[in-house]
């Protein structure tokens, strides 16, 4: 029997649009022509507007929309002491952009002046009767893209082994479950991307080039995260989300999740967030590894402005339902609407609109 209320049966990811003000403000502040403050006063302003939309479309559940991040990711990794971030250009996806990467230059420290503790103060002082939700990414995120997938780091480690970095992940995100508790958290999700390489075939195949075996990597991952539980506070619930990308309407992995359910799903999240929005994500088969947590079915895309209907989220929901029994099961959109500040291809109202369904489908079913 599920023992928490979160997450909720109608549910999101974490991050929204951002309006074209804020847009405005952090370009203007990386011109230089305004001072962090004036940012800060309109960051602020933009999450309480955002908080009362989600509350007014019936979430119970509000987050800062990541309004202060450029990335759903990297912001948060800085913010450890050993990590390094440096600015480069690609043509991800067929569009030109100025990138940014990460790789530990550094042995791994945890810091309580970690500026998102203090996004975090201010998005639960706004929430009011809300439960304010804090979305970060996973420890696996660095071990993969800032480690054993960086070149940088290749060229210099910095610990004589992967499981020295590790112990020291599992030791930093200790540390952060614990200081987002004091300053009032109850409800943290995990954002861990990494693991779709892991049933990715082209990703694996780059991994056994780079001297790696996926299916290490795949227990090295949940031990990492397993560890990272040891001083989860009773009453604070984390979730875990993973989605096959997610950057500007564009996916990055494909596959089925059937390489890394049982693992995945062994572990002790309250709840896993999964993306089932389209035919890459494969059937609900594997979800009959989940134990007695919420399993979140995202079937509402965020990539694409078409609004699904009441009809197709329910007849999806009674599919899952043969591997998850309903009372497990809840509904969000597939990621965030806007895992970057540029945002996905799609408008406030498409982006409303699907909240609205969520909620809407999520009371229908349930009647929560």
């Amino acid at each position: 029997m599920v023992t928490t209320k979160q997450p909720f049966r109608a549910d999101h990811v974490g991050s929204f649009l951002r309006p074209t003000e804020l847009k405005d403000a952090r370009e203007a502040y990386r011109l230089g022509t305004i001072t962090k403050e004036a940012l800060t006063a309109v960051e602020d302003q933009a999450i309480r507007e955002l908080i009362a939309k989600q509350k007014a479309v019936g979430l119970k559940v509000v987050t800062d929309g990541e309004f202060r991040r450029r990335w759903w990711h990297l912001d948060f990794i800085a913010g450890f002491e050993g990590i390094t971030v440096y600015d480069f250009t690609t043509n991800a996806f067929g569009i030109e952009s100025e990138m940014q990467a990460t790789y530990v230059s550094g042995p791994l420290r945890f810091s309580k002046e970690h500026p998102f503790l203090e996004h975090f103060t201010f998005t639960k002082s706004v929430a009011g009767e809300a439960l304010a939700k804090q979305t970060i990414p996973g420890p696996n995120m660095i071990l993969l893209g800032s480690a054993i997938s960086s070149k940088k780091y290749q060229e210099n480690p910095v610990y004589e082994t992967i499981e020295a970095l590790a112990k020291d992940l599992v030791t930093i995100y200790q540390e952060t479950i614990l200081a987002f508790y004091e300053v009032g958290c109850r409800y943290l999700q995990i954002d861990d991307t990494s693991w779709g390489a892991l049933f990715d075939e082209r990703f694996r195949q780059t991994l056994q080039e780079q001297g790696y075996d996926p299916e290490d990597l795949i227990e090295l991952f949940a031990r990492v995260t397993e560890e990272m539980f040891h001083v989860k506070p009773s009453d604070m619930t984390i979730t875990f989300h993973l989605c096959k990308g997610n950057f500007q309407s564009h996916w990055l992995y494909s596959g089925s999740y059937d390489t890394i359910a049982k693992r995945l799903l062994s572990l002790p999240f309250d709840g896993f967030f999964l993306e089932f929005d389209d035919e890459r994500s494969g059937g609900f088969e594997a979800m009959a590894n989940l134990q007695d947590q919420r399993l979140v079915l995202g079937l509402v895309t965020t990539k694409t402005p078409e609004l699904e209907t009441k009809e197709h989220l329910k007849q999806r929901i009674q599919e899952a339902s043969q591997f998850v029994p309903l009372d497990q099961l809840c509904l969000s959109p597939q990621c965030g609407f806007s895992s970057t500040h540029e945002g996905n291809k799609v408008s406030e109202a498409n982006q409303w609109a699907k909240m609205a369904l969520v909620v809407e489908t999520a009371e229908e079913i349930w009647g929560e």
